[in-house]
C-alpha cells in the first residue's frame, strides 16, 4: 500500500479562494500545484481551525452536511456543495488510536465540515470521491496536546491516509483589514522565517523542533501574527504525527500577508 502524506497549509479567508478573490491567486495555485505529489490517498484527514472542542473529537457520519461558518460574503458562498464521502470506520480507528494513547477523545456523526475543510479540499479534490474525516482542536489550545494527538495518530500514513493541518500561518484579523506597514511587514516576515527554520532546519534535533513548536509565542512578532493561536496549532499537530523536519515548505501571499505551507 502507498504511504500518506502530511500537509499544513493556509487556507486563506472563508470562502474567497472559491470565489475567484485576486488576493488568494497564489493560494489556489499552490494547492492545485501540490496536490499530484500527494499520491492517491484512500482517505483524508483534516485538523481545521475552525472547530474546538472539550476532547478532540471525530467526525463520524457516513455523510457529512457544510457548515458555512462565515458571514457577509456573496450569495454563491452558501450554496457551495463538497459532498464527498465520510469514513466512520476510519473515525473508529483514529478514535481507538487517540484511547490508546492515554487520549479522551470523542465522536460525532451530527456535525458537517467546516470552511476549514472544504474550501481546499475543494479546489485540491474536486471530485469529492475521496471519503473524509475531521478532527477537531481542543479548548484551551495547548501546543503540548496538539502535539501529543499528533504522535498518536503517526501510523496512519501506513494506511495511505493524507493528513491535513488546515489552518494559516498569519492570522490577525484585524492586520488583514489594516494598510500595511514597513513594521507590520517585517513583523510578519519575521515570524514566517522562524516558522520556516523551524519546520525544514534538518541541523535543528527533534528534541528541540518540539520544544521550538511548544514555546511558538517567544518567536519573533509571535503574537502580531497570531493574537489567537487556533490557526497555528493544526501545524503541531502535522508535526507530531511526521516526528520530523518537513520535506518541503512553499510561499505565497494571501490577503497581502505572507504565508507558508509544509509537508512531510
Amino acid at each position: 500500500m502507498n504511504k500518506g502524506s502530511i500537509l499544513y497549509l493556509s487556507h486563506g479567508g472563508g470562502p474567497l479562494p472559491l470565489l475567484g478573490d485576486e488576493a488568494h491567486q497564489e493560494m489556489v495555485g499552490f494547492l492545485k500545484q501540490v496536490t499530484p505529489s500527494l499520491g492517491n490517498p484512500s482517505a483524508i484527514l483534516v485538523i481545521s481551525a475552525h472547530w474546538e472542542e472539550s476532547k478532540p473529537t471525530l467526525t463520524s457520519g457516513a455523510s457529512s452536511s457544510l457548515l458555512y461558518d462565515y458571514q457577509g460574503f456573496p450569495a454563491a458562498s452558501y450554496e457551495i456543495k463538497y459532498p464527498a464521502p465520510g469514513a466512520p470506520a476510519l473515525a473508529n480507528k483514529i478514535f481507538n488510536l487517540l484511547k490508546n494513547n492515554g487520549i479522551d477523545a470523542g465522536l460525532t456523526d451530527r456535525r458537517g465540515f467546516d470552511h476549514g475543510v472544504f474550501v481546499p479540499l475543494k479546489i485540491m479534490y474536486p471530485a469529492a470521491t475521496i471519503p473524509c474525516v475531521q478532527l477537531s482542536l481542543v479548548r484551551g489550545l495547548r501546543p503540548d496536546q496538539h502535539i501529543q494527538i499528533g504522535k498518536a495518530l503517526a501510523g496512519l500514513v501506513e494506511d495511505n491516509v493524507l493528513i491535513i493541518g488546515s489552518g494559516f500561518s498569519f492570522h490577525n484579523m484585524r492586520a488583514f483589514f489594516s494598510p500595511s506597514t514597513s513594521d507590520s511587514l517585517a513583523m510578519n516576515e519575521a515570524f514566517e522565517q522562524w516558522l520556516i527554520a523551524t519546520c525544514t532546519n534538518r541541523q535543528l534535533s527533534e528534541a528541540d523542533r518540539e520544544q521550538h513548536l511548544l514555546n511558538w509565542d517567544r518567536a519573533p512578532a509571535a503574537r502580531y501574527c497570531h493574537p489567537r493561536e487556533e490557526h497555528l496549532l493544526p501545524l503541531h499537530v502535522c508535526y507530531g504525527a511526521a516526528g520530523s523536519a518537513a520535506n518541503q515548505a512553499f510561499r505565497f501571499e494571501i490577503l497581502g500577508k505572507k504565508a507558508s505551507a509544509y509537508l512531510w
